[in-house]
């Protein structure tokens, strides 16, 4: 490698190292904000149930005994059901653990999915200047549509279950963070090493890679964690009209769905997974109205 490119690497390196170091600080001004603070603690003990949930349930999830029907929290015939029995006899709080594992999984994924293709549409989008009107073009016409019509349309083709809705959802995940990488790749553009990069004969693959991406990509994993709080609302309300996991999976909206049959005997057994369900969606609003103030200097002053 030349002096030229290596003196290019350094210089993109350093930026690298101090956009990292940016968004260190965006989160440590995040964690002095109490509700911020909160939110983060919160989803952190969420994260830690859903992936401890085998370990950590009292109960089989799926294992039911009708003679605990509708057993309320603590009852005398199920003392040890700290949330009580659903219409089934099985135990709720095992069935919540095991449902934040549902639904907190299909929302990484398909954030992680999504989010890593429109990332890619974004980057090409804008590096490669020919391919940036067809791509916006179509990036424009999956945003014309809403996200559940992407449900129903894939659960027509491809069935209802967990796999249509990881699809559907990272379909729908897909032209927010290709906006996003691309107006953040487009400033990177403008910088002087990437001319200087092209001029010392570097390939597209390397100045994408070593320049533009490794520049961009705490810009777009922060929006990627603020895209989960929608992901996990959408699988749920797609859940809830019967589109993604089947009973008896153990998931927060079909659980809600298949609750609400018994509203006026025994509301917790729908209510309980919709508190988990606005919990944790509220929790990542809060986090992330935190991160746009901290990441907006007018909105820090």
């Amino acid at each position: 490698m030349t002096d030229a490119a290596l003196s290019l690497q350094s210089e993109a390196d350093q930026r690298a190292i101090a956009a990292i170091r940016r968004k260190n600080a965006v989160w440590r001004r995040i964690l002095r904000d109490p509700p911020a603070a909160a939110a983060a603690i919160f989803l952190i003990i969420v994260l830690l149930a859903a992936i401890t949930a085998p370990w950590i349930a009292p109960y089989d999830p799926y294992t039911n005994n009708m003679r605990l029907r509708f057993c309320p929290p603590l009852g005398e015939r199920c003392p040890g059901f700290l949330l009580g029995a659903d219409n089934q006899g099985r135990d709720m709080l095992s069935r919540i653990l095991f449902g934040l594992r549902a639904t907190l999984g299909m929302g990484v994924i398909a954030v992680g999915v999504g989010g890593g293709l429109g990332a890619l549409i974004g980057l090409s989008a804008a590096y490669f200047r020919r391919l940036d009107t067809p791509l916006m073009r179509l990036v424009d016409v999956l945003l014309s549509f809403p996200s559940i019509l992407f449900g129903l349309a894939i659960a027509a083709v491809l069935g209802t279950g967990l796999t249509s809705l990881v699809i559907a959802l990272s379909v729908a995940a897909v032209p927010s963070i290709a906006r996003i990488a691309r107006g953040a790749a487009q400033s990177i553009m403008q910088q002087e090493y990437m001319e200087a990069g092209r001029a010392v004969g570097l390939g597209d693959a390397a100045l994408i890679w070593r320049y533009l991406a490794r520049n961009c990509w705490p810009t777009i994993l922060i929006y990627m964690t603020l895209q989960l709080g929608q992901a996990i609302l959408l699988g749920a309300a797609l859940s809830f009209l019967g589109l993604g996991a089947q009973p008896p999976t153990a998931e927060l909206g079909s659980m809600a769905a298949d609750g609400r049959k018994f509203l006026q005997i025994a509301p917790r057994v729908s209510t309980l997974p919709c508190a988990a369900i606005f919990l944790i969606v509220l929790a990542f609003n809060v986090l992330g109205d935190a991160l746009r103030d901290a990441l907006d200097p007018k909105l820090r002053q």
